[in-house]
């Protein structure tokens, strides 16, 4: 094959290009996934939500905050469409107003939740859930299954727009990621945290029926997808853990999540075009993710993220008991209000080992509180970038 043909096949889709053809990000972005010892970290942030506005109002200089706190450009290309906390309903619920409340509101929300704000603020904080859409069968079939219909109308319109802007990217190495609502985060959404509990004991065919919705739209988009890109990630939002934990039981996982969670993957796997590319599977849950990791191993799991510190997860810890588990979070966000000091022992203790190790890549375990100081959190990222290459 002469050199034009084999260009033209390694073009990020059927092949991946070769890495003289990466961007920088790139690079660094695949050598965590590689896991190469001693190779420049990725450089990321998480959780910043609660905290621009404010910093904004205390001295933040106007340079572009990529620039400023030496975040790469992303590498990553997110298919996305199916969901993220809530399921890809398509068409969602109405959002509205339902009743006035003085100082608060109750809404519907997009997921079909009856939601209490404060008024005139939609974010920024938690509300608090009354209420879901599915109480049983006939709710379920009323309000929520036909929102899930991979065949709506409409449903794939951002497809071509999606093709154009990932096919430049992929050429020039960027990480395919297929996120996806994970299944406890989806069920939890549909039917409440509490009620779930007692719908998996007391009426587990229906929590059969609302995981085989899950699993029909989101094979049939990956599907989509994957006639246009090679997959490299299916990430999962779960949200499964709390601080104490997980927040059912791994017997409970097994039963009504992992079957489906197989069947998922290994469609995904047998309909790749390039099918020398793995497929790797990210979990994403807050808490204390320790006592899943090795639940979700079952399923062939390579990376978990946040680490929330404060429920008791290291990522020093779990790198030492999973060697070859990649990692994102770890950063303790209530040290970033200690000062230099205490920032700097910090990120002294997690980086080097980390980077020695490979397959690791720097963030605060979560939202960064916005009353930490703008200057702390520089001072953090640029202890990041001198540790991490």
């Amino acid at each position: 094959m002469n050199a034009t043909a084999t260009a033209a096949i390694a073009d990020g889709v059927r092949a991946l290009p070769p890495r003289s053809a990466w961007s920088p990000e790139a690079c660094r972005l695949r050598d965590f996934y590689a896991m190469v010892p001693g190779a420049p970290l990725y450089r990321q942030e998480f959780g910043l939500w609660m905290c621009i506005d404010a910093w904004r109002g205390s001295g933040l200089p106007d340079t572009p905050l990529p620039e400023l706190f030496h975040w790469d450009a992303d590498a990553r290309f997110q298919l996305g469409h199916l969901g993220w906390c809530e399921a890809a309903f398509h068409p969602a619920f109405e959002v509205k107003v339902l009743e006035d409340r003085g100082d608060h509101e109750l809404a519907q929300d997009h997921a079909g939740r009856k939601v209490l704000y404060f008024k005139g603020r939609r974010s920024g904080f938690m509300p608090e859930y009354l209420d879901h859409p599915v109480k049983d069968q006939a709710s379920w079939e009323r309000e929520v299954r036909w929102r899930l219909d991979p065949a709506a109308p409409g449903r794939f319109d951002y497809l071509p727009e999606l093709v154009a802007q990932g096919r430049p990217r992929v050429a020039r190495g960027a990480w395919v990621v297929q996120g996806l609502i994970g299944g406890y985060m989806y069920l939890r959404s549909l039917v409440g945290p509490e009620a779930l509990l007692y719908l998996f004991h007391d009426a587990p065919e229906l929590v059969e029926a609302c995981m085989q919705a899950w699993y029909e739209l989101a094979d049939a988009v990956i599907a989509r997808h994957q006639a246009h890109f090679s997959l490299d990630e299916i990430f999962l939002a779960e949200d499964i853990c709390y601080n104490k934990g997980p927040l059912v039981s791994p017997a409970m996982m097994r039963r009504h999540l992992f079957p489906w969670y197989r069947k998922l993957l290994e469609r995904a796997k047998a309909r790749q075009i390039d099918q020398a590319r793995r497929i790797h599977l990210q979990v994403d849950t807050d808490g204390d993710c320790r006592p899943v990791i090795a639940v979700y191993r079952e399923l062939g799991l390579d990376m978990m993220s946040p680490f929330e510190v404060a429920s008791g997860s290291d990522v020093v810890e779990a790198a030492a008991k999973w060697p070859d588990l990649r990692m994102l979070g770890g950063m303790d966000k209530r040290v970033l209000s200690e000062g230099p000091a205490a920032i700097d022992a910090m990120v002294e203790r997690i980086i080097p080992p980390l980077r020695a190790r490979g397959g690791y890549i720097p963030t605060i375990d979560h939202g960064v509180p916005p009353e930490t100081p703008w200057r702390n959190y520089l001072h953090y990222r640029q202890r990041c970038v001198e540790l991490g290459g």
